[in-house]
């Protein structure tokens, strides 16, 4: 009976460690998702530059990097640059392996032509379509090599469709962004409905990028689910001026953050599915149309103008399906390629959006421009538009808050579908200027919630301050939000600390008890931080780009009032891009190479020091009787950088510093007397071997006294001579008299017996030696001749 008991006990321990194993094997397997995304913001454009494009990159990056993400990210690229950016992310995406969830953030100017879109580098110099492939960076060259990898899903975001301004007149090109299909494992989504255009913002951030990064801070929301509140945000943000757009073909599940389970309750999802699933003419005209909205298709488009086509908001329902049906009816026939396929599109939409594209490759496919009287028809999967959706897509340009169409403000959407935003996340506080050529703006984060939090299974990107504190506020305040101040650091100082992605963290400031963390912004990509350190050390120009960013302007979001930010803040000392390997410079913003570097200007007095034969600002004298009182003051800084000292500290580098009885008071007492006294002492040969007389022992530091310290000690002198008031006017005859010398013999000596101890007397012998003379007429030269002058024939003195 004991055997079957043990045996039963043994049996369930056994069960219950392999259960065990089994869940830490599944949890280790699942620790593999890693996260990679590049965020691009472009607003220097020299025609028409974008406020709010910096700041909203900077603003996901940011958010990103609280989500797990290894990020990388700039501002204002160039076409080449933004390109290599590009490639290096994708060989990054390759070698990060399977369970790799790749993001990439692109807000600025996006243009379509022929049914691609490109997104417009800040160099461009567009005047005709037939520039746009040239100089724009086609989206889907990029987007097809992210598709072929074996991601575990792909994120690409177009924060572009906007007015373009580059082009004006000639053939009219359609607006916005073109309709695409995803790939197999991919996400697109745009700022704006294809063949929309969102309209010009002023604020800190844009309504969409501000959007985005509330639905991920939210938690609990898959990766659609994201998307489809990003609409229903921005419309409300919007007064229904903006319509996102978003299409994904994503079977892993996804979530940016998690919700723990004592987390505040969501709306029922239950009563979001009921209204989801329920006909539109039954839940109600407004929350038909947030229903509609959130679905985002031609179907739920339909169905909400079947149901009340004559209510005010049928008007703005029919805007979003006209734009919808001609971007399908293109699609289609691009896809085809075919001149019957351009024909049906220019007998659908003679003056459409895309009758241009259609003509253009008519001519490329030599084929008549205009549709013959018969020809074989293409069979669309969307019926023709009715005439009442004419008047909104026989133009260029579709904006839905053109006040031609007087559209009816739209409802808020119901509490379901949408919570409140978070009230610390309404309105945002504008970023600080960036700190150097093409590093994104660094917002003031706002901590994330703390029943939201990171899956578990995110391997921690490296280095990410962000990611480590997302709830702690002291680290949010102090570090991210409001770094310490730099600490000033001279070119070369040996206190710069490479950091684990190649960058650099800033020297450790006392009573912080460990490394300060290198900066919450996002790393450099490495094309980017190479072509910095190039313009840095004058090998390539600085981009025009740097001298129209709308952040370098007084007065733009983005930059404190009274305060000129931008490209042309110079970079903080011991702050270097993320993606810069160790030693290499500084690629600071648009500014003269650092002082004393090749091609630099030479380094200006003051720089490291005061410069030589220039008085000291910071030095102070040593109270009387307290010789080689040093006041406090900063070290010997890295690098060769020397700081201010006082006149004491000032002499104990020259030649007279090893030997004892140089002290910081024999040269200062000396040179009473400066050019009278060196122009004697020159010629004399060195003092005799004997020690005893200390009478050349002063003599020593005369030479000693260089041209640095010669000013200081001039400084230092009036108050020595402010008790007795006749020396003054002296030393002008002490000059003339060099007979003196001999009588003055008799008044060192006593003094210069007395110091045994060589570091101590030498002061005592300089002081002591003014008192005599005052007693006597002659002896008041005698002091300098003594010390500083012998006759020529006799040796010894």
């Amino acid at each position: 009976m004991r055997v079957i008991k043990t045996f039963s006990i043994f049996s369930f321990c056994l069960m219950l460690f392999s259960g065990l194993a089994g869940v830490l094997s599944s949890a280790s397997a699942q620790q593999q998702e890693k996260r990679i995304a590049l965020v691009v913001g472009n607003g220097a454009y020299a025609k028409s530059p974008l406020a709010t494009a910096a700041n909203d990159a900077g603003l996901i990056a940011q958010t990103l990097q609280a989500a797990g993400f290894d990020v990388i990210g700039a501002r204002d690229l160039d076409g080449d640059t933004l390109r290599r950016s590009f490639r290096d992310f994708i060989q990054k995406a390759e070698a990060s392996g399977p369970d790799t969830v790749a993001m990439v953030y692109l807000a600025g100017y996006g243009m379509q032509l022929a049914g691609e879109n490109y997104f417009i580098p800040v160099d461009s110099t567009i005047s005709r379509d037939t520039d746009i492939p040239t100089e724009g960076m086609r989206i889907s060259d990029y987007v097809r090599q992210l598709a072929s990898l074996p991601l575990k899903a792909g994120v690409v975001v177009l924060d572009a469709a906007r007015q373009q301004p580059f082009i004006e007149g000639g053939q009219p090109l359609a607006s916005g962004l073109a309709l695409v299909e995803p790939d197999r494992h991919m996400l697109i989504a745009f700022n704006a409905a294809p063949g929309t255009i969102a309209p010009n913002e002023q604020g800190p951030y844009g309504a969409y990028a501000q959007s985005l990064a509330e639905m991920i801070r939210t938690g609990g929301l898959p990766l659609p689910e994201v998307f489809s509140r990003v609409r229903l945000r921005v419309n409300e943000a919007s007064k229904g001026a903006q319509v996102p757009w978003d299409a994904q073909k994503i079977d892993a599940q996804f979530m940016f953050f998690d919700r723990a389970p004592d987390a505040p309750a969501q709306p029922p999802q239950d009563q979001a599915a009921t209204v989801r699933n329920r006909p539109m003419r039954d839940i109600g005209v407004q929350d038909a149309y947030a229903a509609a909205l959130e679905r985002d298709t031609m179907q739920g488009y339909e169905d909400f103008l079947g149901a009340y086509s004559d209510d005010p908001l049928a008007k703005r329902v029919r805007a979003i399906v006209a734009a919808r049906r001609e971007a399908i009816t293109w699609l289609r026939s691009y896809r085809a390629d075919t001149p019957q396929a351009y024909w049906s599109y220019l007998r659908r939409y003679p003056r459409g959006p895309h009758a241009g594209d259609a003509r253009r490759r008519l001519a490329i496919l030599t084929a008549a421009l205009e549709p013959p009287p018969s020809f074989a028809v293409m069979d669309y999967d969307v019926p023709p538009p009715p005439p009442e959706e004419i008047v909104y897509v026989d133009r260029p340009a579709l904006m839905f808050s053109d006040p031609e169409f007087d559209f009816a403000p739209p409802p808020p959407p119901p509490l379901f579908f949408l919570p409140a935003a978070p009230p610390d996340f309404i309105i945002l506080e504008p970023p600080p200027p960036p700190i150097g050529l093409f590093i994104l703006p660094q917002p003031f984060f706002v901590p994330i919630p703390v029943y939201v939090r990171a899956p578990v299974y995110v391997v921690p990107p490296r280095n990410n301050i962000i990611f480590a504190n997302i709830h702690n506020t002291t680290v949010i305040n102090n570090v991210i939000n409001r770094p310490p101040p730099p600490v000033p650091v001279a070119p070369g100082a040996g206190n710069i600390r490479p950091n684990a992605r190649g960058g650099v963290a800033p020297p450790v400031s006392p009573g912080q008890g460990g490394a300060t963390p290198a900066g919450a912004g996002p790393a450099l990509p490495p094309a980017v931080a190479q072509k910095a350190s190039l313009i840095q050390q004058g090998k390539l120009p600085v981009p025009p780009s740097a001298s129209i960013n709308p952040a370098a302007r007084p007065g733009t979001p983005g930059t404190p009032s009274g305060q000129r930010g931008g490209p042309n803040t110079p970079l903080p000392a011991n702050v270097t891009p993320n993606a810069l390997p160790p030693g290499q410079p500084l690629p600071r913003a648009n500014t003269l190479p650092v002082p004393g570097s090749r091609g630099a200007p030479p380094v200006p007095p003051g720089a490291t020091g005061p410069a030589p034969g220039a008085p000291n600002p910071n030095a102070r004298l040593a109270p009387q009787g307290q010789p080689g009182t040093t006041p406090p003051g900063p070290p010997n800084l890295p690098g060769g950088a020397v700081a201010p000292r006082t006149p004491g500290a000032v002499q104990a580098p020259p030649v007279a510093q090893p030997r004892p009885g140089g002290s910081v008071q024999a040269p200062e007492a000396k040179p009473v007397v400066p050019e009278a006294a060196r122009r004697p002492n020159a010629p004399p040969p060195p003092p005799p071997p004997p020690p005893p007389k200390s009478v050349a022992a002063p003599p020593r530091p005369v030479p000693q006294a260089a041209p640095r310290p010669q000013p200081q000690i001039q400084r230092a002198e009036p108050p020595h001579r402010a008790a007795p008031p006749p020396p003054p006017p002296r030393p002008a005859p002490q000059l003339a008299r060099p007979a003196p010398p001999p009588p003055r013999m008799a008044a060192p000596p006593p003094p210069r017996a007395a110091p045994p101890p060589p570091p101590r007397p030498a002061p005592q012998i300089a002081r002591p030696a003014p008192p005599p003379p005052r007693a006597a007429p002659p002896p008041r030269p005698a002091p300098p001749a003594a010390a500083k002058k012998c006759p020529p024939n006799v040796p010894r003195c």
